[in-house]
């Protein structure tokens, strides 16, 4: 099944709206970098925000100070998060695992 070709119009609004969801999950990745925000209150922005929940959590580990690749995978595999997971994809109690692992 092929999908309609897009109007001028259409293309615009998907690239601005691509575009914005990008700067979000930037804003988002520098705000952990400088701690002016916490992953707990990342998860809860997930919740409401299409953008925010699309972020991968291996980009929200590795954003983290102190924590880079290696470190980031080895968190997820003990939790049991998937490497390819999205925030939006988290259930409940590997949300909490995730806070609770990271507040230590």
């Amino acid at each position: 099944m092929a999908l309609r070709p897009l109007t001028d119009e259409e293309r615009a609004r998907a690239r601005e709206k691509a575009t914005a969801a990008r700067t979000a999950r930037a804003e988002i990745k520098k705000g952990l970098r400088d701690g002016s925000i916490t992953v707990a209150q990342v998860l809860r922005r997930g919740e409401e925000d299409e953008a925010v929940s699309r972020l991968k959590v291996t980009e929200l580990l590795e954003a983290t100070p102190g924590i880079g690749k290696v470190r980031s995978a080895a968190i997820m595999e003990q939790i049991g998060i998937a490497p390819t997971r999205r925030v939006r994809g988290l259930g409940q109690h590997q949300r909490k695992a995730l806070v609770d692992y990271l507040d230590r």
